[in-house]
């Protein structure tokens, strides 16, 4: 794939995150905080078809060992245009479990971009998770890593340099 298909795929994934996350925000402005997962899900993909997306709920997710495939009970909450995995909780604050599960996730069926949503908080923004897997984001989530690095260096230097000027100079 060349950088110009990348840039279109990734362009075109943002958008589609972007569009769920606008019907996630109107599910939770409805219903609110404190609910079952199973009814925001429900709620959900009636916005889903609503909007006119194409999905799969409660997908099947089966684990490939060695040269056997195992049904372990695994299941996506949902496949959006056969491209973006939603993960969805209603828990008192996202843990890393849940996190490394959306990661398996996308891994095991071969997708780039994932979102977890805790739906159990005042403000949906702060329940909401972007997961990137593979290449397609790569150079995406190294320029964000490298600022962030960047900023990092910058702000320890700027606490070394306050902290030298407030230490008391020993002359002997």
């Amino acid at each position: 794939m060349n950088h110009q298909d990348t840039e279109t795929q990734r362009a075109k994934l943002n958008a589609l995150s972007h569009r769920v996350l606008g019907l996630c925000l109107d599910v939770h402005r409805e219903l609110g905080p404190g609910l079952l997962e199973s009814a925001y899900e429900e709620a959900l993909a009636y916005e889903l078809a609503e909007a006119g997306l194409t999905f799969e709920r409660q997908r099947e997710m089966p684990l490939h060992y060695k040269t056997v495939r195992l049904n372990c009970g695994y299941r996506l909450d949902f496949l959006i245009e056969n491209q973006l995995i939603l993960e969805l909780k209603a828990v008192n604050q996202l843990l890393p479990v849940h996190h490394a599960q959306l990661l398996t996730y996308l891994k095991l069926d071969r997708r780039s971009l994932g979102l977890l949503i805790n739906w159990n908080v005042p403000v949906l923004k702060d329940g909401i998770r972007r997961v990137v897997a593979g290449d397609l984001f790569k150079s995406e989530k190294a320029t964000r890593t490298d600022l962030g690095q960047l900023l990092l260096l910058l702000l320890l230097l700027c606490a070394s340099v306050s902290l030298w000027f407030r230490s008391p100079v020993n002359l002997v």
